[in-house]
């Protein structure tokens, strides 16, 4: 019996691993891009959001479908935070994109899988919409 445990045991562990050993890639990916990455690469105040940034840009709002049509930033094109990588070919890397929400919580989440893979063009607006709202430089 306890031969038999052990080796149930071994198998349940073995199975364990095999998720993370799929991983590996993503997490080397992650630890690369955290390793090499200066301390504010990829934010933009709405601050900084002057005229001509305002129209050099491409403004993507992660937030949900009702959200962006409740409010948000004019030419702004709506890909929720979680189908940014499926949706990945429908974002420029001839121009700078300047990705948001509310706050910028969610929207630093949908910029690092971006710059994970290898979209460096990629900013948060940090204080998100709100900020954008209270704070940007221009607003059209």
């Amino acid at each position: 019996m306890t031969r038999l445990f052990a080796l149930t045991l071994t198998a349940v562990l073995a199975l364990m691993t095999v998720p993370a050993r799929a991983n590996d890639a993503a997490i080397e990916g992650m630890q690369e891009y955290m390793m090499f990455t200066e301390y504010e690469a990829g934010i933009i105040l709405p601050e900084q959001i002057d005229e001509d940034v305002f129209n050099a840009v491409l403004f993507i709002d992660v937030r949900d479908a009702e959200q962006f049509a409740e409010a948000h930033i004019p030419s702004a094109i709506n890909i929720e935070w979680r189908e940014v990588l499926d949706r990945i070919d429908e974002i420029p890397t001839d121009r700078k994109v300047i990705v948001y929400c509310n706050t910028g919580t969610i929207s630093s989440q949908a910029m690092f899988a971006l710059r994970v893979a290898g979209r460096e063009n990629v900013s948060v607006l940090q204080t998100g919409h709100r900020g954008w709202q209270e704070n940007a430089a221009y607003k059209p």
